[in-house]
């Protein structure tokens, strides 16, 4: 009998090892990205939209409705999708920034608490969804898992588009805020669209922009300016922007937003929403950052098998 190569004895032993330190943990997270990246960048968020779309008209019976009966569906399709995000970001979360995430979370309950229930600073709005389960009645537990991609996936385009005038507080707060007011005027017409939330307006058709009242984006301007600052105070910017260069997946989730929340747009017909998604891929496009090794993908390979 053949002896067993020992070197394959150790790669076979270290794959199957459960990951036992931080770093362990945070290589079998980057490799489960790249090996899905396909997937979770481009299949998730359009079969998403797609399911979305069906379950707000109806056409899924209510035993598959996602908006129904398995909000957790919808929870589960995100997690997925901020996947890059999380393991870019992960190896620069420190005690620092584990202090400011958690300030900033307290901040989102807090505004979105009054703002469900005094109308300030987004307008008068209400979730018409549970989106699983929910605080006080009113507001999604899971809302940091929606708040802090939204402006952080603005913080990193603006970091990587500018460059070393983004070193300029001034400058990367503006742009910051102005990315996140775009990525808002994309999200909020689809999610009105959908039945995630509504706005007290769309009942008088007073609403300014697809059911949503511009009074929504002043909030979006104090809400972004908190979190970018937050962003600042906790997370090593350096450090940020070498894990943005070594790291080719960790904007992939803005890939995920511009395909669900513009693919739901197009569906609906709300085609500013959609042409703001379709500059904000060509920013990404301009960075670069499309370089998906889609034949390699587990997904296609599975699928030529």
């Amino acid at each position: 009998m053949a002896s067993e190569d020992p070197g394959r004895s150790r790669s076979l032993a270290d794959a199957t090892r459960t990951p036992s330190t931080r770093e362990q943990v945070q290589a079998r997270l980057d490799e489960l990205v790249r090996e899905h990246r396909f997937t979770i960048a481009v299949v998730f968020p359009l079969v998403g939209a797609v399911s979305l779309v069906a379950s707000a008209e109806g056409w899924y019976p209510d035993a598959l409705s996602f908006l129904a009966y398995n909000p957790l569906f919808v929870l589960f399709g995100v997690f997925v999708m901020r996947l890059p995000l999380i393991a870019g970001v992960g190896p620069l979360v420190d005690r620092k920034a584990a202090v400011a995430l958690a300030l900033l979370t307290v901040y989102a309950y807090g505004i979105e608490y009054v703002g469900t229930t005094t109308g300030w600073p987004y307008g008068a709005f209400e979730y018409t969804v549970p989106l699983g389960p929910m605080l006080a009645g009113v507001i999604p537990v899971a809302l940091p898992v929606f708040f802090f991609p939204l402006v952080l996936n603005a913080y990193l385009l603006t970091l990587l588009l500018l460059g070393d005038r983004a070193d300029n507080t001034a400058v990367r707060l503006a742009a910051t805020v102005g990315a996140v007011l775009a990525t808002d005027l994309v999200l909020d017409p689809g999610a009105v669209a959908v039945k995630f939330w509504a706005y007290e307006c769309a009942a008088t058709a007073s609403c300014g922009y697809y059911g949503v009242p511009w009074s929504n984006y002043g909030g979006w301007v104090l809400s972004a300016t908190v979190a970018v600052l937050a962003f600042d105070q906790g997370l090593d910017r350096t450090g940020l922007k070498a894990r943005l260069r070594e790291c080719e997946f960790m904007l992939d989730d803005l890939v995920s937003f511009i395909l669900l929340w513009g693919g739901i747009n197009a569906l609906y017909g709300n085609w500013i929403p959609v042409v703001i998604a379709v500059a904000l891929g060509v920013g990404l496009l301009s960075t670069d950052r499309f370089d998906f090794a889609v034949g390699d993908s587990a997904l296609v390979r599975v699928v030529k098998r």
